[in-house]
C-alpha cells in the first residue's frame, strides 16, 4: 500500500476509533533535560530529547486537521501531520523521510526553530481549543534523531545530473537548504565558505548546549552523499569574485553570506579591553576554543559577565558565560521581560541556570581602570511608555535614575547588519541603504542571475526564515534557468 493510501486509512481509522476530547485532555509533553546545576558549568547538550513512548504519546495528540494550519507557519512547508501521524504509528524512520522531502536540516530546526511563533502558533489546539500546542518541534527533532542513531539515514532522491553549476555564498542555514533543494533537480552545486568550518551560524553562532556540532556535522555530510560540493576558507569578493564564479562556468549565484556585521551602542567606553560583541565572543568560544587558556586566541573569562540584549544570541552569550566560569552571569535589557525577542525555553533555561536578569535598565557608559580593562557600566533605568512600529512598548528614560554596577567583561548583543563584502563587490548590484541586497518577490537581485536571502536580504532572520528562503530561491532560479 503507498504511504499516502497508508496514511488515509490510518486517518480514517483514527477518527472513528477516538474520540476527540480523549486527545484534547492529554497534557502536552514536557522535554526531558539535564539538571541545572550541572549542566550550568558544561557543555552537554540541554535538552534531551523524547522517549519513544512520550514521542509516541505526543503524536497521539494531533489531530489530523482536514486543512492543517500548522503548515501555515513552516517556512519550509513541512507536511507536519504526515511525519506526526508516522510518529504514533511507530514507523519513525518514515517520519525522518517525510521531513526530508522538505526540510534539509531537520535534527537542526527541531533544536533551534521558534517552534511557538511558527508552527506551533497555528496548531488547532492554541488557535481554537487555547490550550497548549502539539509539540511539532520536539516530534522533529525525535524523528531525526531516531534515523540518525538507528543508522537508517535516509538520502533524498536527486535527479539525473544536468551539469549546470551553482554556486552559494555561505554555508549556514540559508545556503544549506538551497544546495540541497538545487542538488535534488539535478545541478551541480558548490558551497562556497568563508571560516575553516561548514555550516556558518549554525557552528559559529549556537553553542553546543543548544545545538551540538555532531549534529549539524550528520545533516552536511548527508548533503555531500547527495552531490553537493563544499569549500572552505574562500571569501567571495576578496578571494575569488562572483566574475571569476561566471568565468568558471557558474550559471548562478545564491547570496547567503548572512549578518555578520556586529552592532554596538555608540556609547562612552565600548573600546575598553573586556567590551566585545556577541559575534566575537560566540565565534571564537564555538569555532577557535578561546576557551581553552592554550589557545592562540584566547577570550577573556570574566568573574562577572554582563551581556547587552534581549535575543536568542544574548541568552546564548550569557549562559556560555557561566559555562566559562563567571560567578555572576547578568543580562542588561532595556525593556521589560514579557517584551524579550528570546525563546521562552530559553529564557526559562537561563533562569535555571542562575542568570540574574535586570531588565528594564539601558548601559550609557562603561567604566575602564588604569590599565584600560572595563570595571563597571552605569546603566539608565527605565520604564515602558507606548508601543512602537513592531508593537512593542518603547523604552523610556527615568530622568536622574542611574546605577552603577561592577563587571569585568560585557558582552553586546543587540543585533547585527548584513555582512558588507559580497554587496560592495559586485559591479552594479543594488543595494538597500541598510546594506541588505535588493530583492523581487522570487529572490532575483537585478542581476539575473544573483539571487539571495537569508539575513543578507532580511538583515536578521531565525534559521527556519532563512532555510524558506534557499528553497524559495532555488525553486525560482531552477525556473529562471528553465526559461520559465
Amino acid at each position: 500500500m503507498a504511504l499516502d493510501d497508508r496514511n488515509d486509512a490510518w486517518r480514517d481509522e483514527l477518527r472513528k476509533s477516538m474520540k476527540g476530547t480523549e486527545r484534547t485532555n492529554t497534557p502536552r509533553v514536557v522535554m526531558n533535560e539535564l539538571d541545572a546545576k550541572t549542566r550550568a558549568r558544561s557543555y552537554n547538550e540541554v535538552n534531551q530529547g523524547l522517549t519513544k513512548e512520550q514521542a509516541q504519546k505526543e503524536a497521539s495528540r494531533c489531530m489530523d486537521c482536514p486543512n492543517p494550519t500548522c503548515m501555515e507557519g513552516c517556512p519550509v512547508g513541512i507536511n507536519i501531520p504526515g511525519f506526526i501521524k508516522n510518529i504514533e504509528r511507530g514507523e519513525f524512520v518514515e517520519a525522518a523521510k517525510v521531513l526530508r522531502q522538505t526540510s534539509a536540516l531537520p535534527a537542526v530546526c527541531g533544536r533551534v526553530c521558534p517552534q511557538e511563533k511558527q508552527c506551533e502558533s497555528k496548531c488547532f489546539y492554541k488557535l481554537k481549543l487555547k490550550k497548549e500546542p502539539v509539540a511539532i518541534g520536539y516530534l522533529e527533532r525525535f524523528a531525526a534523531d531516531y534515523e540518525r542513531e538507528s543508522g537508517n539515514m535516509s538520502t533524498p532522491a536527486v535527479a539525473p545530473s544536468n551539469g549546470i553549476k551553482i554556486a552559494a555564498v555561505g554555508s549556514g542555514p540559508a545556503g544549506l537548504s538551497f544546495a540541497g533543494d538545487m542538488a535534488k533537480a539535478g545541478y551541480d552545486v558548490t558551497v562556497f565558505e568563508a571560516l575553516h568550518e561548514i555550516g556558518g551560524v549554525l557552528k559559529y553562532g549556537i553553542p553546543g548546549f543548544r545545538l551540538p556540532n555532531a549534529i549539524v556535522d550528520v545533516e552536511i555530510e548527508n548533503l555531500k552523499k547527495m552531490g553537493v560540493k563544499f569549500r572552505k576558507d574562500i571569501i567571495i569578493g576578496k578571494t575569488i569574485s562572483t566574475k571569476e564564479l561566471e568565468a568558471d562556468g557558474f550559471k548562478g549565484i545564491f547570496v547567503a553570506s548572512g549578518a555578520g556585521l556586529p552592532r554596538f551602542m555608540n556609547i562612552k567606553g565600548e573600546n575598553l579591553i573586556g567590551v566585545m560583541s556577541s559575534n566575537e565572543y560566540l565565534t571564537r568560544v564555538n569555532l577557535m576554543e578561546a576557551n581553552n587558556p592554550e589557545s592562540d586566541t584566547p577570550v577573556k573569562m570574566g568573574k562577572v559577565v554582563a551581556v547587552v540584549g534581549g535575543g536568542n544570541t544574548a541568552m546564548d552569550s550569557v549562559r556560555t558565560a557561566l559555562r566559562l566560569g563567571a560567578e555572576r552571569a547578568i543580562l542588561v535589557y532595556r525593556r521589560s521581560e514579557e517584551e524579550m525577542p528570546a525563546r521562552l525555553e530559553e529564557v526559562h533555561h537561563a533562569k535555571q541556570e542562575g542568570v540574574e536578569f535586570m531588565c528594564l535598565h539601558n548601559p550609557i557608559e562603561y567604566i575602564g581602570d588604569e590599565q584600560g580593562h572595563v570595571k563597571s557600566m552605569r546603566l539608565q533605568k527605565m520604564q515602558l511608555g507606548e508601543p512602537d512600529a513592531s508593537g512593542r512598548r518603547s523604552p523610556v528614560e527615568i530622568e536622574g535614575a542611574i546605577e552603577e554596577i561592577a563587571v569585568d567583561e560585557v558582552i553586546v548583543a543587540i543585533g547585527v547588519s548584513p555582512n558588507p563584502i559580497v554587496p560592495s563587490s559586485v559591479e552594479g548590484l543594488e543595494v538597500s541603504p541598510k546594506g541588505t541586497i535588493v530583492v523581487n518577490d522570487s529572490l532575483q537581485s537585478n542581476i539575473p542571475t544573483l539571487f539571495a536571502g537569508g539575513d543578507i536580504v532580511r538583515g536578521g532572520a531565525t534559521v527556519i526564515l532563512a532555510m524558506g528562503d534557499g528553497r524559495k530561491a532555488a525553486a525560482e532560479m531552477h525556473k529562471y534557468l528553465k526559461g520559465q
